[in-house]
């Protein structure tokens, strides 16, 4: 390599086609599904240690398998709303990558084709000994005494608090790539997952839509407005082949 290639910086070039879509606790309260860090949140109600870390789950597993069946039937019970089925409208012309922070599967029933849970699904559950054994439970509860294959306990298929992020590597690729990004119902206060926006080029057109922030990637347009109303908005601006703002 020559002395002058080393100061020359590297560029990527971004897929036109390929838009992002990261979404939140916001987009999915609009369709009732209880948040846990808003006012009236879960986390008024219980502490993570007692459910949601793997000390927990040693400690007490069926006060644990107990909160998530809760949180499994309110998800049951639940429809999608306005803004699943607009990003589902963006699959007319682009290539969409959902990245949601979200265990429920509302964008799956809004019919969105590609989507990456790094949280998890709280529709499945997984062996409590080997986590690549993994079992679709749709709306059933989990009792103890149901087992996998190797006679472990089943647990829900949820990332808890002290758990790394599942697709960390395959959702940053994506954000990297993406020409557009649509970042919805979040505050970005849980991390790892929020640091992925951080990926996303310099070039890339970037839009925020939340009722509230915690920090506010650079780059980024943000609309304070909710999802079910102005997530429509924005897809229908793309669809036309115009920038949203």
């Amino acid at each position: 390599m020559h002395e002058n290639e080393q100061l020359q910086p590297m560029t990527r070039t971004l897929d036109k086609k390929k838009i992002v879509v990261f979404t939140g606790a916001g987009i999915s309260a609009e369709s009732g599904i209880r948040t846990f860090r808003d006012a009236n949140g879960l986390w008024n109600e219980y502490s993570l240690e007692e459910v949601a870390s793997p000390q927990a789950w040693a400690k007490n597993p069926q006060l644990v398998l107990d909160f998530y069946n809760e949180r499994r039937e309110n998800v049951c019970n639940a429809q999608p709303n306005e803004a699943h089925e607009a990003i589902v409208a963006l699959e007319q012309q682009y290539e969409v990558v959902v990245i949601t922070q979200n265990v429920d599967d509302l964008h799956e029933r809004a019919g969105s084709s590609n989507i990456i849970h790094v949280h998890g699904e709280i529709t499945k559950a997984r062996s409590s000994i080997d986590e690549t054994l993994i079992y679709d439970i749709g709306c059933k509860s989990i009792s103890m005494g149901d087992t996998c294959e190797l006679r472990s306990q089943l647990r829900p298929h949820i990332v808890w608090f002290g758990e790394p992020i599942m697709h960390h590597g395959t959702a940053q690729a994506h954000v990297r790539d993406a020409a557009r990004i649509l970042v919805v119902g979040t505050s970005l206060s849980v991390y790892p997952a929020a640091g992925l926006l951080k990926k996303a080029s310099y070039h890339a057109e970037k839009v925020m839509v939340s009722l509230d922030v915690v920090e506010k990637p650079f780059g980024y347009e943000f609309i304070r407005a909710k999802a079910s109303s102005m997530v429509p908005w924005v897809v229908g601006k793309w669809l036309k082949g115009e920038r949203a703002i």
